[in-house]
């Protein structure tokens, strides 16, 4: 994707991500950590001897006291979800897909194995190891240290102006990387010959949330085959609709898809218009009846001008990708000027009635025709003119 041609493709953001994994397997870790600590070190010598009473005690109090920290992570989760859902845009997801919210609730796992595995194991010896519950003292306060970040990221995640921030930025660093290029006239499409073969999506819907391009480009590569992506990032996908043509020699359609990643949603990684999907969705349930907050909206669209002025001189139609030997082996549609304006801007236009809106809207698109290269200066006009109609009929 996303590449001029010849490029390599920047591993670090178009590898296929193992996020669900990574998740699953830290909670696996940590258990097993605490599993392997909790029968390992009270056979370790007692330096400092302590009553196995005392030191049971403490630890059955300190291993429930942790679980119930994971009780208090879920209820944050539901509860901020709720929140952000109501508020924001049910889209928004970024607390429920937070890492450090995920990786707290495995090391209170954690600890809760060690804990346990520790007071049973010693439950019936004299005297225990000073350190056995010692390390469960350090490892709830760490708990209680992680706690205190999660709190933090969820009040953050339920205030505007940060969730605003984080859209902001993690849309930039995918457009930063994407497009990269001046802005230049639209090349000509590729001259392939007719496909040897489709792939079909089959399954349960999904949304196509990112693709392996260095893996696709190295698989059609070994083939001689041109992979053209029918589904741009974030598609939706329902059984049997198109989701790839290979042109010139066929690629094994399992092959492909293990390089695709889907999910229920879409997601930041690689969906560059999911963040103007997100300002956009803000805006409008902001200017909703039951809302009635034009100043909320005009904060979406303060970020959302930060984003079309980072991509009006840039080249949009990247979606290809080379080998080695600079043949495009790879095309994935992206979003065009006009995709982004529609998104931001024309259910807005439509429906806001707030001056304050209809001036900032004004605002943004004359400094975006101003900064826009001529061949995309209409399609702002066109909306630029929609706005003062507007304005013209508030003021009549």
């Amino acid at each position: 994707m996303l590449t001029r041609k010849g490029e390599r493709v920047p591993p670090a953001l178009f590898r296929r991500p193992r996020r669900r994994l990574r998740a699953g397997v830290v909670q696996v870790g940590c258990a097993g950590a605490g599993l392997a600590a909790g029968l390992i070190l009270p056979n370790l010598p007692p330096t400092v001897p302590l009553p196995t009473k005392d030191a049971t005690g403490a630890l059955f109090t300190i291993g429930f006291g942790v679980l119930g920290l994971a009780s208090v992570i879920f209820s944050l989760l539901f509860l901020v979800m709720q929140f952000a859902a109501g508020t924001f845009s049910l889209r928004l997801t970024l607390f429920r897909d937070d890492p450090t919210v995920w990786r707290t609730f495995a090391f209170a796992v954690g600890v809760f194995v060690y804990t346990i595995t520790a007071a049973l194991a010693v439950a019936h010896r004299g005297a225990v190891s000073l350190s056995v519950p010692l390390l469960a003292v350090l490892l709830a306060l760490v708990a209680a240290l992680l706690m205190r970040t999660v709190q933090i990221r969820a009040f953050i995640s339920i205030q505007l102006a940060p969730c605003l921030n984080v859209i902001n930025r993690r849309t930039r660093r995918v457009v930063d990387v994407v497009y990269r290029s001046p802005y230049r006239a639209d090349r000509e499409p590729l001259d392939l010959p007719a496909p040897v073969s489709s792939i079909l999506w089959r399954g349960r819907p999904a949304r196509l949330q990112e693709v392996d391009v260095s893996a696709l480009v190295a698989l059609a590569a070994r083939r001689e085959a041109v992979i053209v992506l029918r589904a741009p990032i974030g598609a939706q996908l329902f059984d049997g609709d198109p989701l790839a043509d290979v042109h010139h020699h066929a690629v094994p359609e399992r092959l492909l898809l293990r390089h695709v990643l889907t999910g229920p949603e879409r997601a930041f990684a690689q969906d560059a218009a999911f963040g103007f999907r997100l300002l956009a969705d803000i805006a409008l349930r902001a200017l909703s009846a039951a809302v009635n907050d034009p100043v909320t909206a005009v904060q979406a669209l303060d970020h959302a001008e930060d984003l079309l002025r980072r991509i009006v001189g840039k080249a949009l139609d990247v979606g290809s990708a080379a080998d080695a030997r600079g043949r495009v082996r790879v095309v994935i549609p992206l979003p065009s000027w006009e995709d982004y304006l529609r998104i931001t801007f024309d259910e807005l236009i439509a429906t806001a009635r707030s001056p304050m809106v209809l001036l900032r809207l004004r605002e943004l698109l004359r400094g975006l025709q101003e900064e826009a290269p001529r061949p995309r200066r209409d399609a702002v006009a066109a909306r630029l003119s929609r706005v003062e109609a507007r304005l013209r009929r508030r003021s009549g």
